[in-house]
């Protein structure tokens, strides 16, 4: 195998890939759980600086949800992972839900309903929910189940709990059919902090299971993206019948999907688009009844995880588009508003080696090629 100098934190250090590969995706979707991947879009360089909004290579776009579903998992379009409120405009966004619709042909997918496309300042509750509505019908015409994203716009607007309770339920009393509602974390959007009227986020998660329990009919499930497993396993307990618990938790994922004997979350989860292959077989192991093979799959991911998804946990998706890059999903490494540059290149070089102990390399010498040029601009020869 080839050799790189790799920066450390305290230098240098010379490294080979291991040279281990990823599993075989199974050759069905895995039934246990339900398990969607957040998928992260491939931006034109090309074109970045021709047109307003952001400028996506729609080929390499679409081919990277194919190669999702081809893993056994499920598509969770327009979520934050796609960069939604980091340079993908809704105009765009818009776009992706329509083409991706347009290739599901049935299979697994959800799509992130937001708030994105009011103008820049001050928004009442009225329009909040009017927004919320306008993309939940593109949503749903597309045949996506939704997923209502919180929305930067009430957390700005919102004077305390009541006012959470009126937009939401003003929008869960006329929804056509089941969604899912996304609770995402300050560590992930700080624009959120204090969401559903708390500071504590026990207090939060008590408020979001009451809202859940008022509009069961309508609420498939939540996503918690809080990063605390204590916190979605006690919001995972208090949910009524029939709303599930999606984790969002890139940090304990593994542990909160297999469950324990008070039940499970199933997966919804920005981690999967880097380690598709892996989760897929995973998950497979896991329908057969075989947890040590669960966890001896999954196991060496999370370390990988933590690495991407540490703080700024928000930059988490320079991690996830340079694994792209490496494993020939994206002709290049660059991203929507230039966010490839968001990480360091001591931090990009831990992925690489935490990727290679995953198992999360398709190809090991295609990595070490494509990270070469990318080390020469750093100044490392």
């Amino acid at each position: 195998m080839s050799a790189l100098v790799l920066p450390a934190d305290d230098g240098t250090t010379n490294w080979s890939p291991s040279g281990r590969t990823p599993p075989k995706p199974p050759s069905t979707p895995p039934s246990a759980r339900i398990a969607y991947a957040a998928a992260h879009v491939v931006a034109d360089p090309l074109k970045s600086d021709k047109k307003p909004g952001a400028a996506l290579d729609w080929e390499a776009t679409l081919a990277f949800r194919e190669h999702l579903w081809s893993c056994g998992l499920g598509v969770a379009e327009a979520m934050d992972t796609a960069q939604r409120g980091m340079g993908l405009d809704w105009a765009t966004t818009r776009e992706l839900v329509r083409r991706t619709g347009a290739a599901a042909g049935g299979r697994a997918w959800v799509a992130g309903v937001g708030t994105d496309q009011l103008p820049p300042g001050p928004a009442d509750l009225a329009s909040i929910v009017d927004a919320w509505r306008e993309q939940l019908d593109l949503v749903g015409a597309e045949g996506a189940t939704p997923v209502v994203l919180a929305s930067r716009a009430l957390a700005a607007a919102a004077n305390g709990p009541g006012d959470y309770r009126a937009a939401y339920g003003k929008l869960l009393s006329s929804v056509p059919g089941p969604v899912l509602l996304h609770w995402l974390g300050e560590r992930f959007d700080p624009a959120l902090a204090g969401y559903w009227g708390h500071d504590d986020v026990r207090d939060a998660a008590d408020e979001l299971a009451a809202l859940c329990a008022e509009h069961s009919d309508v609420i498939a499930g939540v996503k918690v993206s809080v990063l605390d497993a204590g916190i979605e396993t006690g919001f995972r307990r208090s949910l009524p019948d029939g709303v599930a618990c999606y984790t969002g938790d890139d940090f304990h994922y593994p542990d909160l999907i297999a469950g324990d004997a008070a039940g499970h979350s199933e997966a919804l989860l920005g981690v999967f688009d880097p380690i598709a292959p892996v989760a897929g077989a995973a998950l497979a192991r896991l329908d057969a009844g075989d947890t040590v093979a669960y966890h001896e799959l999954l196991g060496p991911t999370v370390a990988l995880a933590r690495e991407i998804f540490r703080a700024p946990t928000r930059h988490y998706k320079t991690g996830i588009v340079f694994l792209a890059y490496l494993n020939g999903h994206q002709r290049h490494f660059r991203m929507v508003g230039g966010h490839e540059s968001a990480r360091s290149i001591t931090h990009l070089a831990r992925v690489l080696r935490l990727a290679d102990t995953a198992g999360v390399l398709a190809d090991p010498e295609l990595a070490v090629a494509r990270m070469r040029p990318l080390l020469a601009a750093a100044g490392l020869w």
